[in-house]
């Protein structure tokens, strides 16, 4: 993991422009030895083919391909603007994390720190945070623990003709991801489960709970209990509010008497279902595209595939089939690049709007040509 110094990070900074900002950013770099003169004139045309705002009042100006035999030695200097610098775009950046990089060490960087970054509550508090505590939040150290719900924790077509089975099976996940130690997994496989109706059923605990969590158990085919259907099991762990999101979701298609969508999508399908707004019109397309980039989805060809995405007026998310499966805001470069997208990893576009299928359209050409980047 890359260790960010606080000798790096200037707090306090102002600038009247972006130009000077990444004027100010190179000069840092250059005197603490990672680039040689020179390297600023790659920032400034980096700056011009494309906007290396992130988002959330974060910016990440680094040079081009042209420029990298100006880098010394890789490494970062982070400039706090707390009055905020205009980035173009109606944007405004707080925070400016200049790269040199050598070759693609910057890559790994890129996606540690996007990953950070991309709570909006920490976002926030970048803009006025001291150097010391600047770096934490960088880092992570400062993050709460991590509310846990993926793909990983999410069964489905579980072989079960009993509400036990499903109880344990997610209380095991529960208990193997940390989120809840053996009282716990005693305390909801004892107690039975609560039933919300339309074949879904709700599992908890007042103990034994160590980090929010959601763990969700589908019956390949639906059973009875006590005279009413069972279809799939949803068991919370809850530290603090945070569960409380999913559960309105849930409660929204209930009320809808949309839990049926609940029983027929796939894992990634269902994290979406309650975790976001998903359209439930008859115009929602989906489609899934592999990456072939070398280095993934890092900012460049990010930038490239959200500039595709904002030409259309459909809303548009992102899923990474292969990484957490938590669907994305395809308009926000600093959520598809923390989405941690690597070669060769499925992608899943869910559009919904008029322009829908031409959006996905798009899509699959800028994919295909490589987003930029040659490709094999």
């Amino acid at each position: 993991m890359f260790q960010l110094e606080v000798q790096a990070i200037h707090t306090g900074a102002s600038a009247q422009n972006k130009e000077e900002a990444i004027r100010q950013v190179a000069a840092a770099l250059t005197a603490a030895g990672n680039v040689a003169e020179g390297y600023v004139n790659g920032m400034l045309a980096r700056e011009q083919q494309t906007t290396t705002f992130l988002g959330n009042g974060i910016a990440i100006p680094h040079g081009t391909t042209d420029t990298r035999d100006l880098v010394l030695k890789t490494g970062v200097q982070v400039f706090q603007f707390p009055q905020g610098v205009a980035w173009g775009d109606g944007q405004t950046a707080y925070v400016a994390i200049g790269i040199a990089a050598k070759s693609d060490e910057h890559l790994a960087l890129l996606r540690q720190l996007t990953h950070v970054l991309s709570d909006d509550s920490i976002a926030e508090q970048l803009k006025t945070a001291s150097a010391e505590d600047l770096r934490a939040l960088l880092m992570g150290e400062k993050q709460a623990a991590e509310f846990k719900f993926d793909t990983s924790l999410i069964a489905v077509d579980v072989a079960a003709s009993d509400l036990m089975t499903l109880q344990a099976l997610n209380a095991g996940r529960l208990q193997a991801a940390g989120a809840v130690d053996a009282g716990f997994v005693a305390s909801v496989v004892s107690n039975a489960p609560l039933s919300l109706g339309q074949g879904i059923w709700l599992s908890d605990s007042a103990i034994g709970n160590l980090n929010s969590a959601v763990a969700v158990s589908r019956a390949a085919t639906p059973f009875d209990h006590a005279g009413e259907n069972v279809a799939l099991l949803v068991t919370v762990a809850a530290s603090d509010d945070r569960p409380l999101e999913v559960l309105g979701y849930l409660s929204s298609l209930l009320h809808a008497n949309k839990a049926e969508r609940l029983l027929k999508a796939d894992a990634a399908g269902i994290l979406a279902l309650l975790t976001s707004e998903v359209d439930e019109q008859a115009d929602m397309l989906t489609a899934e595209y592999t990456i072939r980039n070398e280095h993934g989805l890092h900012a460049r060809p990010g930038t490239a595939l959200v500039s595709v995405i904002k030409q259309f007026n459909s809303d548009i998310t992102v899923t990474n089939l292969d990484g957490s499966g938590k669907p994305a805001n395809g308009r926000s470069l600093m959520k598809v690049v923390a989405l941690g997208v690597k070669k060769g990893h499925r992608l899943r576009f869910t559009a919904s709007g008029e322009d829908a299928q031409q959006a996905l359209n798009a899509i699959e050409e800028a994919i295909n040509s490589g987003l930029g980047e040659g490709v094999a």
